[in-house]
């Protein structure tokens, strides 16, 4: 037990910690944007749709660098984990580019999907150009702190996030609103903002990366090619996670194309709560990062009996801790709100919104646990993605759709409908997890 303890502490604190203040500082950014107007809050959301697309794809490239990291770590084959880093980099790089070529050729074409409003677009498009620049260094950071999280170097990334956001909300108040002898650029200078912090955090990665493996005396070996694990069958791990996580934000941004669909008002308000909801998320998102890690190496040494017992471990800490965040959130919510300059209206309705997301909150901890860290750790990534797929798209579209355009209820009542998806993909996840069949070990 106090191994565990110790091993969950040392993984699972840093990435909270991380995410946590990411969401803090995102709120902070929030703020400064949602002085600019209505307009400007929905513009910089809805380019926030697109990202959110290359952020899952970079967390799937993650997700496997993390699984052939940690369980090869396990099996005491350390030459095997530089390899799964090496292809987990440049695959992850290639991505980078693809997605950032997008939003610099296509970024009217890519916004407009989400709505109709023409100045939305018109508001969105330099922020988009700026911010494409950003997903190259964000995808090299991605695996970089995977290798220092399987390594138990979390701290390390957690400074380096530290750093980056507090330069991304320094950068946004002196840009935003031209201070200190700059000119005012608005959501262009939100823009400039996120694409140097992202250089930084990269940079100081890369530092920290760098001192770890003289410390420790160790050498890279980088090479594309595995030797215990064949492209073909990283590929079969990973298309399955790419598939699954592709389509679940595509399934996000089709939902966010319905909630741009219903009014302004409404939209602003769902922009208004996504700092909110990844501060929640944030705060747990440690223990589904830890179970990847401690599980992968249980299961590279071949202890079965220890991973399932400390998987059950590790969903318990989720349930509870997202039950009293969530509790805190609805007490908070009203106080949350009345930080925005905007009407009235759109402050009720995102307290509704968070109201229903605190108590889907357990749900959504329990998925992200299982479906991101524990399950996926034994590289059994086909049964994630079939249980993503119903959930999403034989559940929660149709559900979305119904509520909004057959019964025509306002986005509060449709948010919590959609959301019941997430109750129908944790029970089918609970059974795939009782039968066990996930745990595999890859030496």
């Amino acid at each position: 037990m106090k191994s565990f303890a110790k091993t969950v502490g040392k993984i699972a604190i840093p990435v909270a910690l991380q995410c946590m203040l990411q969401s803090s500082f995102s709120i902070i950014d929030q703020l400064m944007i949602g002085q600019l107007g209505k307009t400007n809050i929905a513009a910089v959301g809805l380019c926030g749709n697109f990202m959110l697309i290359f952020n899952v794809v970079m967390g799937a490239i993650g997700t496997v660098a993390g699984i052939l990291i940690s369980q090869f770590i396990g099996a005491d084959d350390e030459a095997e984990s530089w390899r799964g880093f090496t292809v987990s980099s440049v695959f992850g790089l290639s991505v980078a580019a693809l997605f950032m070529i997008a939003g610099l050729v296509f970024p009217g074409n890519i916004l407009s999907i989400y709505t109709a409003d023409s100045l939305i677009v018109t508001e969105g498009i330099p922020y988009f150009r700026i911010v494409a620049f950003s997903f190259v260094p964000m995808a090299l950071s991605t695996v970089v702190a995977t290798w220092l999280r399987c390594t138990e170097h979390a701290s390390i990334p957690l400074v380096s996030g530290i750093a980056a956001v507090v330069c991304n909300t320094a950068l946004n108040y002196t840009l935003i609103f031209g201070k200190f002898g700059f000119g005012e650029m608005g959501v262009k200078g939100a823009g400039v903002a996120t694409t140097i912090s992202q250089l930084v955090n990269l940079a100081l990665m890369i530092i920290g990366f760098a001192v770890c493996l003289s410390r420790e005396k160790k050498k890279m070996h980088l090479s594309i090619h595995m030797q215990k694990v064949s492209f073909k069958e990283y590929l079969v791990m990973i298309m399955p996670i790419l598939i699954s996580e592709f389509l679940w934000s595509l399934g996000q941004n089709v939902v966010s194309a319905v909630y741009g669909h219903l009014s302004t008002d409404d939209l602003a308000a769902y922009s208004l709560t996504s700092p909110i909801q990844g501060l929640i998320i944030g705060a747990l998102s440690g223990l589904s990062a830890a179970a990847g890690v401690l599980i992968g190496k249980q299961l590279g040494k071949k202890e079965y009996d220890e991973a399932y017992r400390d998987s059950k471990r590790l969903m318990w800490l989720g349930f509870i801790g997202a039950a009293v965040l969530g509790a805190v959130l609805i007490l908070c919510s009203g106080f949350y709100a009345s930080f925005y300059d905007v009407e009235d209206n759109i402050k009720h309705i995102t307290k509704l919104i968070l109201t229903v997301f605190a108590l889907y909150s357990p749900v959504k901890v329990l998925n992200m646990i299982l479906g991101g860290g524990i399950i996926r750790s034994g590289g059994q990534t086909k049964i994630i993605m079939v249980i993503d797929i119903v959930g999403t798209w034989l559940v929660g579209i149709p559900l979305c759709f119904l509520a909004a355009y057959a019964l025509k209820l306002t986005i509060v009542p449709v948010y919590a409908i959609l959301s019941f998806e997430e109750v129908v993909r944790l029970v089918i996840t609970l059974v795939m997890f009782r039968k066990k069949t996930w745990m595999r070990s890859l030496s």
